[in-house]
């Protein structure tokens, strides 16, 4: 057997990417290390989305909390900080990572080899009893859910879900969201009405979350997951452990920190200044200005002028707004540059 091929998993992709999750061991934390929210989004943990559909309001914070021995460093905590025991119907708690088409074609869904995948996790929280986690697919529209359960409370719990093969509706081979891999926290009505269901097929919403506890119905509830992993095969092996700067790479790709100035002479209203994006963004981002500063007190500017981004260039136009007695200014201004998977 040639090293090549001892070093292939079963899907014959190259260990160090067989985990389908990006920042599974909850590592990096560009946005910041805690957030309270009462709505759908992503404020802390890179790559991890939050949906909050009016059930109760929670702070997501990176905790040291983690299993003993297994090598983790961080966890993701979800603390109730304003419970509400009586969810309105259409009320949800969500947690979850979305994951490109072309990053897929491997599973061969939509065909008759389509593949099973197996997500493992560890998990702890006070609140006892059934949990969900649920795979849909966002270019047919088709779901599968399986549950879990949390037996002990406030101890870590190791957990194994395997989903069959969908042999119906392929993956999209591009770079928007193909699969959502989401962990319901709580449900309202609409989404527990029916029957779970455990194999794929179209998307019913009273099927999605059926027996799923509420972790929202006081403010004791805390829920705390690390080494989120899906993987190829009806097995879950041990979690993928990269270096940090590798795992840092993959998130840039859907969001970044970047610091961009210059310095404009006397004569010169307008400053132009560009930078390279590497590893390059999924698609062209969004920039939001985070931060800025410039170096000559007298002069007054701005950087919110002629931004254009490419999904491997982004520009700023640096301009002052009114004179000064200075021959010239330099400034740097920090941006947040965004090409999530929505």
């Amino acid at each position: 057997m040639t090293l090549a091929r001892e070093l292939a998993d079963t899907a014959g992709r190259p260990q160090g990417d067989k985990n389908l999750l990006i920042n599974g061991g909850m590592n990096v934390w560009q946005r910041s290390t805690s957030a309270s929210i009462n709505s759908d989004g992503m404020g802390t943990v890179d790559r991890w989305q939050h949906g909050v559909g009016s059930l109760g309001v929670f702070t997501i914070s990176r905790s040291t909390d983690v299993p003993s021995g297994q090598g983790f460093g961080y966890s993701m905590k979800w603390d109730c900080t304003t419970a509400d025991a009586s969810p309105a119907a259409s009320d949800y708690l969500i947690h979850g990572q979305r994951i490109e088409g072309q990053n897929l074609q491997h599973l061969l869904k939509g065909s008759s080899s389509a593949k099973k995948v197996t997500l493992s996790f560890w998990v702890k929280s006070n609140k006892t009893g059934t949990y969900i986690v649920e795979l849909g697919d966002n270019d047919n529209t088709r779901k599968i859910s399986k549950s879990y359960t949390i037996d002990s409370a406030s101890t870590w719990e190791k957990k194994s879900i395997t989903y069959e093969g969908d042999t119906t509706g392929a993956f999209d081979n591009d770079n928007a969201a193909s699969l959502f891999v989401e962990w319901w926290l709580g449900a309202g009505s609409n989404y527990t009405g029916g029957t779970l269901q455990t194999s794929w097929g179209s998307a019913t919403t009273a099927n999605r979350a059926v027996g799923q506890v509420n972790l929202a119905d006081s403010t004791s509830n805390e829920f705390y997951i690390t080494g989120c992993q899906l993987e190829v095969g009806e097995n879950a092996s041990g979690f993928e452990f990269e270096p940090y700067e590798r795992t840092l790479e993959k998130c840039k790709r859907y969001y970044r920190k970047q610091v961009i100035g210059g310095r404009t002479d006397w004569g010169t209203w307008n400053h132009d200044t560009s930078t390279a994006l590497n590893p390059e963004m999924r698609i062209a981002p969004a920039a939001s200005q985070t931060n800025g500063n410039y170096f000559s007190s007298n002069l007054r500017i701005s950087a919110q002028g002629n931004i254009a981004t490419t999904p491997n260039f982004f520009k700023v136009r640096t301009y002052k707004t009114n004179g000064g007695t200075a021959e010239g200014f330099e400034a740097y201004y920090e941006y947040a540059l965004d090409s999530e998977l929505t």
